[in-house]
């Protein structure tokens, strides 16, 4: 009896023995399998951080050449890149769990996102800008052109302008002197000597100018005698900074036709030698003619 006791008693503890092995082996299986999962989860979290930080430093470098390209969104590509810059940095001091790869990889897409947009619109920008830049060129080189035509015209507007000016200038010719003795019935008789001159008459011709402006044309009349004296009214006018003492004025109504005109200059113990004639349009001399009285 206490054989068959002890027997029992031995079987009893083998299968005691045998469940706990069991149970062991099937523990130590499963803590096994945990680890795997584990360091298997680890690796492919950090395979996952490394792929999601290469992805971010490339799409900072697109908004690098892109800022570095300066259109008219440069502030608003810079303000992007700034969060890739961020979100990189705080990648960096994470710790690669499941969770956190998750937002990462979330805020990453929407960055992405956003990238897409914005230089969808700065390609949009940079074609505007060449076609922009093409007309702009276009516009210059016409405008230049318009420039230098008009450069021409104005040259040719201002030679023709002097030209007309040139040609309706009228012209005075024939100016004549001659001393006369005045008799008492009022003839005049012509004499070249010096002690029996009473007056001198002067004559000249303003000639025909179709171009010419009509109306009142006043010329001023300058006789010097041989001792340099201005004779007659001796009167000064000025014109700007300049002044002429004259012998004495005289206004003809012309009509672009030809005028004959004469004045008598009345005088007195007229000197001997040769006497100066000048007429004056303004301070401009128009003609000059001399005499001499013996």
């Amino acid at each position: 009896m206490e054989n068959q006791k002890s027997n029992s008693s031995l079987k009893a503890v083998i299968a005691v023995l045998a469940v706990l092995l069991v149970g062991s082996l099937v523990y130590i299986f499963k803590m096994s399998s945990d680890v795997e999962i584990v360091q298997t989860e680890l690796k492919t979290t950090m395979t996952e951080k490394e792929s999601v930080m290469k992805d971010l430093q490339e799409l900072k470098a697109t908004y690098d050449a892109a800022i570095a390209e300066n259109t008219t969104m440069s502030e608003e590509l810079i303000q992007e890149r700034d969060k890739v810059v961020k979100l990189m940095d705080d990648l960096n001091k994470s710790k690669g769990d499941v969770a956190s790869m998750s937002k990462y990889k979330a805020q990453f897409l929407a960055l992405q996102s956003n990238m897409k947009t914005l230089m969808a619109e700065n390609e949009g920008l940079k074609k505007q800008n060449v076609t922009l830049t093409t007309q702009r060129d276009s516009t210059v080189v016409v405008l230049g052109e318009s420039k230098k035509y008009n450069e021409v015209l104005v040259g040719q507007n201002q030679e023709l302008s002097k030209t007309v000016e040139k040609g309706s200038k009228l012209t005075v010719l024939n100016t004549k002197t001659s001393a006369y003795k005045l008799r008492s019935s009022g003839k005049q008789i012509e004499t070249d000597k010096a002690s029996r001159a009473d007056i001198l008459k002067v004559s000249f011709t303003i000639a025909e100018n179709q171009i010419a402006k009509s109306g009142d044309k006043t010329y001023f009349v300058q006789v010097i005698d041989s001792k340099s004296n201005v004779l007659g009214d001796k009167k000064t006018e000025s014109f700007g900074e300049k002044s002429l003492t004259y012998s004495f004025a005289t206004t003809v109504k012309y009509e672009n036709k030809t005028v004959n005109v004469s004045q008598d200059l009345p005088g007195k113990d007229f000197a001997k030698g040769t006497y100066f004639i000048n007429v004056f349009d303004k301070d401009e001399l128009v003609s000059k003619t001399s005499f001499t009285l013996r």
